[in-house]
């Protein structure tokens, strides 16, 4: 298993985390606004099919304590919200849930499914129907860096600041991640 996405097609990323479980508390910190808020977006979620999901996103103070975006990641300085549909929702193995444009002008998907290895769970998150390039290498460093939050949480770690995290993790999927 590699703490890097994995390309899996010109349109899809796949992550895959081994966690501190049990299931249902990462299941919790998916599906929880207060929970999902520290390591991802706060946010309320109807928790059935075709129900809505909001995230609020406040990158900055993830870890606890502000921190302010370098330069080139400014324009996502403060609270950004978007509108999301709950596709699937399985307790406490499958969440599948819209994100933003996609192929076509149908949004993307996020896909996570949680599977109980021992005391620890297998969390894969894919993110189906990226529109382009750009937004494959945009989503694996995001996704990287809050995965790595969720980790860290799950396992009572002291939260790394997200800018601090996301460094070099763009560039990284930018080599990573072929031209078209």
């Amino acid at each position: 298993m590699s703490e890097y996405g994995t390309l899996i097609d010109k349109s899809t990323v796949r992550f895959e985390r081994l966690l501190t479980g049990p299931i249902e508390r990462v299941w919790q910190y998916l599906t929880d606004s207060d929970l999902r808020g520290k390591w991802l977006a706060a946010g309320e979620m109807d928790p059935h099919v075709g129900g809505a999901l909001e995230l609020t996103f406040d990158n900055s103070h993830l870890a606890g304590k502000y921190e302010a975006p370098p330069e080139r990641f400014k324009k996502y300085a403060g609270i950004h919200k978007s509108q999301h549909i709950v596709k699937r929702f399985e307790p406490p193995h499958l969440l599948v849930f819209t994100w933003g444009a996609g192929i076509d002008g149908e949004p993307s998907e996020v896909e996570i499914t949680l599977t109980s290895r021992g005391d620890k769970v297998l969390l894969e998150l894919t993110h189906r129907r990226l529109g382009n390039r750009d937004a494959a290498v945009s989503v694996s460093g995001g996704w990287h860096v809050h995965l790595g939050l969720l980790a860290e949480l799950l396992a009572n770690s002291k939260p790394t600041p997200f800018w601090q995290a996301l460094g070099n993790l763009e560039d990284h999927y930018e080599k990573q991640i072929p031209q078209a």
